[in-house]
């Protein structure tokens, strides 16, 4: 047995450890302030003096889960433009497990996209409580998207891709911006502004209905993400492959997928992960204000939105919404309903993400330096304790 004496805040012992390898392996963590100062196996013992030992029971310890495409929680949307929202979001996230966002815009009027991205700049600037998830990083979704496959977003908005605007969002949002969405098919300039952009952001396959020739062409040209895959363009069929069999065929991109038990049938998303490989695919909730909250009529992107158990659905066509699922129930529905391993959908939710967003250098595992935010889960998946920046958060 290997003693280790040190001057330590925190020790989570008897925990099945998350490693990198995504792998369950018995031991504890040892947390100094807000980092993550070692991790050892059940074969190791740490020798302390007057700090706190938290005994895990054999519960799973996880990173903290980072989504990078929602929309809000709790009543409040991150296009509501207001540093109040956007805290009750990252305290609602944080308190379920979710410890690190990247919120998603609508497709809105420039000048209001401008000031929901400044909004989110200044929220960053002034510190938070160890209750908030970390903002991170903005997924817009739109404005550069397709009519045709619009969803729940407003065609009103809806622009071609513009270089000159991207780098108004960027400078709005002080560099916050990760992900740009497109749909290739709708401007003669699309694969142009890839290329002068993809160095800038990420450009993601947005609400697009482009083939399987167009989306190509797209990821050839420096694409490398896909929004909520399945969603909001055309289907994958045997002599249309679309923009799934370009993400398919395409090694360095990267795909969204929703698992809430609502937008894409279990067997589905089985293929998928067969086809994609675990590797590239990334959970995401895309839930909407209405999560956390009854059933009743919410808005989204200024449109009216029926909820009704785990379904949102546009007042005007019936068309879904977004989900009403936080990221941890996802990670519970694609693990429980199915049939995905745990291994492989905690990785998708914490290390995939991390490493799309560029910050797996500080999230998305546990390991040696990095942040120490870490979820622990009973064996039914349940929540147990979330610890953000070394503190023990309140549960949701």
């Amino acid at each position: 047995r290997l003693y280790v004496e040190m001057e330590i805040i925190m020790i989570i012992d008897n925990v099945l450890v998350y490693t990198e390898d995504k792998e369950f392996v018995k031991g504890g963590i040892v947390l100094e302030n807000d980092t993550i100062k070692s991790v050892y196996k059940d074969s190791e013992k740490i020798k302390v003096d007057n700090d706190e030992i938290i005994d895990g029971n054999g519960a799973f310890a996880i990173p903290g889960l980072i989504d990078l495409h929602f929309h809000g929680c709790k009543g409040d949307d991150f296009c509501d433009a207001g540093k109040e929202a956007i805290e009750n979001i990252a305290k609602y996230e944080c308190s379920v497990g979710v410890t690190t966002i990247a919120p998603a815009t609508m497709t809105l009027p420039v000048d209001e996209l401008e000031n929901v991205l400044r909004t989110a700049a200044e929220y960053n600037k002034t510190s938070h409580g160890s209750e908030c998830a970390d903002l991170i990083g903005i997924n817009m979704e739109g404005p550069f998207i397709s009519k045709v496959k619009k969803g729940a977003q407003d065609e009103r908005n809806i622009i071609p891709c513009n270089e000159q605007v991207l780098e108004r969002f960027i400078k709005a949002s002080d560099g916050l911006v990760k992900f740009i969405g497109i749909a290739p098919e709708e401007s003669d300039n699309s694969i142009e502004f890839i290329k002068n952009v993809k160095d800038k952001v990420n450009v993601s396959l947005a609400h697009t209905n482009a083939d399987y020739d167009t989306a190509m062409k797209a990821f050839e040209a420096g694409a490398n993400h896909a929004v909520h895959l399945y969603n909001a363009m055309p289907p994958f069929t045997h002599r249309a492959p679309g923009v799934v069999g370009a993400v398919s065929d395409s090694d360095n991109v990267m795909a969204e997928i929703i698992c809430d038990g609502v937008h894409i049938h279990p067997s589905v998303v089985r293929a998928t992960f067969k086809m994609m490989g675990a590797d590239r695919m990334i959970l995401i909730s895309d839930s909407m204000r209405a999560t956390g909250m009854p059933d009743g009529t919410y808005t989204l992107g200024g449109l009216d939105v029926n909820v009704v158990g785990k379904r949102a659905t546009l007042v005007s066509d019936g068309a879904i919404a977004g989900s009403v699922t936080n990221l941890m129930d996802c990670v519970r529905t694609v693990v429980k309903d199915m049939n995905i391993p745990l291994e492989t959908a905690i990785g998708c939710a914490t290390i995939n993400p991390a490493k799309s967003l560029g910050v797996y250098d500080k999230y998305g595992s546990i390991s040696v330096g990095k942040k120490a935010d870490i979820v622990l889960l009973d064996r039914g998946l349940e929540l147990k304790m979330v610890v953000k920046d070394g503190k023990i958060v309140e549960s949701n």
